[in-house]
C-alpha cells in the first residue's frame, strides 16, 4: 500500500484559499444583481430539497459533540432540523428580496467648482468568517456575502463539520447554477488551528474578519488577527423594570428574552427592577419563571422580598450563563439602572419597561449598547427580526458597525465625482462644438 501524501502546509493551503477568493471576487464586483439573486433562490431551493440529507449530517454532529462532552448552549446551537431549515430558507429568500447596496450612490451634491461629489456604495472584498458549533452561519455569511459582493471564507467549528460541509457544497452548486464563481464562498475544511493561524496574518488578501462564537476564540483572532476585526462579543443583555412599568408587560418581556432561547447572544441575563415596585413585580417574576425552571440569583434586597431566590455573587453580574439562569438586581431608580449597566453590560442589547416617554428617551439616548430597546424584549436584537434577512454577527464595537450587520455594513462607500470638464483653480477651455 502506498503511503498517503503529506497535508499541505498550512501557510499553502491559507495562500490557495486567499487567492481564489481574490479572484471570485473581483467576479462578483461585475456580477448583476439578478445573477446573485438567482443564486439565493437556488440555494433556498436546494435547502428544502435537501432538508433531510442536511438534518442527517447535523445528527451526525450532535451525536458526536454530545459524545464529547458538549451540552447545553452550544449542543442546541448545533442542531439543524427541519424547521431551523426552513427558517435558513426564509432568511436567504429575505436577503434576496432586499435592495442590492451594490454601486448606489448616495448624498450626490453640487458643489461651487460645477463637479457633482457623492459616494458610491462598494464590496469590501474578502471576508474571513469564523464561528462555532452555528451551521447556519455557513448559509447565512454566505448569502449576504454575496448580496453585498464580497467573497467569504467560512472557518466553522469542528464540531459542525459535517453539516457545513454539506452546505458549503449546497450553496456552491446553487452558485455554479447561476454563473457565479462557487470559489465566492469557501468552507475551511482543515479544523486544524494552524490554517486559521496562517489565515489572520493575511492583511492585504483579506479585507475584514467577524469572528463569532466564546470569549476564548474572540480573544485570539482579536489579537492575532493583522486585518480589521468586527467582534461579535458575548451578551449580557439586561431588563430594566421601571416603577413606571407595566408589570404584566415586564413579566412577559422578562420571561421571553430568558426562557425562548437561552443560549443565543440576545438571552436576558439580569433584571434590574425599581425599588418602588420591587415588592410587588419580584413575587410575579419568581413564580412566573419557576414554572420554566429558571435559576433566580438576586442581591440582598431581592432575596428580603423572594427568601427562595439563590444568593447572587458579584461574578453573576458579569456573567453570560447562555442558560435557564438569570441574575436579579434592585435599584434605586434609572440614574441607578444607567450606572449598573454601564458598569457589567457588554454593550450588546439593553431594553427598559416604562410607560414615561422622557424616561425611555433618556435611556434611548444614554446606554451604550448595539441596540437599545423600550417595552421589547432583547431577543429582538436580531438581523431578521430587524429586516436585514438575516446577520453576519452582531458587532459590540463601533467600527466600522455597530449592532447586526447587514448588506450595508459589508459595504464601504467610495468617494465619486461628476464632472463636465472642470479643472481645480482654472476656468475651463472653451470646447468645439
Amino acid at each position: 500500500m502506498s503511503p498517503s501524501p503529506a497535508p499541505r502546509p498550512a501557510h499553502d493551503v491559507a495562500a490557495e484559499l486567499c487567492r481564489r477568493a481574490r479572484a471570485a471576487a473581483r467576479a462578483l464586483n461585475a456580477a448583476s444583481t439578478a445573477d446573485k439573486d438567482r443564486a439565493l433562490h437556488a440555494t433556498a431551493r436546494l435547502l428544502r430539497e435537501r432538508t433531510d440529507t442536511l438534518a442527517e449530517q447535523s445528527r451526525r454532529d450532535v451525536e458526536a459533540a454530545t459524545a464529547a462532552g458538549l451540552k447545553g448552549a452550544l449542543l442546541d446551537r448545533l442542531k439543524l432540523d427541519g424547521a431551523r431549515v426552513e427558517a435558513l430558507a426564509r432568511a436567504v429568500l429575505e436577503v434576496a428580496a432586499l435592495p442590492d447596496p451594490v454601486g448606489r450612490l448616495e448624498d450626490v451634491t453640487p458643489r461651487p467648482s460645477g463637479i457633482q461629489a457623492g459616494r458610491m456604495r462598494v464590496p469590501l472584498g474578502v471576508i474571513l468568517m469564523v464561528y462555532e458549533a452555528r451551521p447556519n452561519v455557513t448559509v447565512e455569511a454566505a448569502a449576504l456575502a454575496l448580496k453585498s459582493g464580497n467573497a467569504v471564507l467560512l472557518r466553522g467549528g469542528k464540531e459542525a463539520l459535517n453539516a457545513n460541509r454539506a452546505l458549503s457544497a449546497l450553496f456552491a452548486e446553487a452558485l455554479r447554477e447561476a454563473g457565479l464563481p462557487a470559489e465566492a464562498a469557501q468552507l475551511v475544511e482543515d479544523p486544524d488551528r494552524s490554517v486559521l493561524e496562517a489565515l489572520l496574518p493575511r492583511r492585504g488578501d483579506i479585507e475584514l474578519c467577524i469572528p463569532r462564537g466564546g470569549v476564548d476564540l474572540i480573544r485570539k483572532v482579536a489579537a492575532e488577527a493583522r486585518m480589521p476585526v468586527v467582534e461579535h462579543f458575548q451578551g449580557i443583555c439586561h431588563v430594566y423594570v421601571d416603577d413606571a412599568a407595566d408589570l404584566g408587560m415586564a413579566l412577559d418581556v422578562v420571561r421571553n428574552g430568558k426562557v425562548q432561547r437561552p443560549g443565543v447572544c440576545n438571552a436576558t441575563e439580569c433584571v434590574l427592577v425599581h425599588s418602588a415596585v420591587a415588592a410587588r413585580f419580584l413575587p410575579l417574576l419568581h413564580d412566573e419563571l419557576s414554572r420554566a425552571n429558571v435559576e433566580l440569583r438576586g442581591c440582598a434586597e431581592s432575596r428580603r422580598h423572594v427568601p427562595a431566590m439563590k444568593a447572587a455573587t458579584e461574578q453573576d453580574w458579569d456573567t453570560e450563563f447562555l442558560d435557564l439562569v438569570l441574575a436579579v438586581k434592585v435599584v434605586d431608580g434609572v440614574d441607578a439602572a444607567l450606572e449598573f449597566i454601564a458598569r457589567h453590560g457588554s454593550r450588546h442589547s439593553e431594553s427598559i419597561i416604562t410607560m414615561r416617554h422622557d424616561r425611555a428617551m433618556r435611556f434611548l439616548r444614554e446606554v451604550d449598547a448595539s441596540c437599545v430597546l423600550v417595552n421589547a424584549s432583547t431577543r429582538f436584537n436580531d438581523g431578521g427580526e430587524l429586516g436585514l434577512g438575516a446577520e453576519m454577527g452582531i458587532s459590540t464595537t463601533k467600527l466600522h458597525a455597530y449592532g447586526p450587520m447587514g448588506l450595508e455594513e459589508l459595504t464601504a462607500r467610495k468617494w465619486v465625482v461628476l464632472g463636465h470638464g472642470e479643472c481645480r483653480g482654472e476656468q475651463p477651455r472653451r470646447r468645439a462644438n
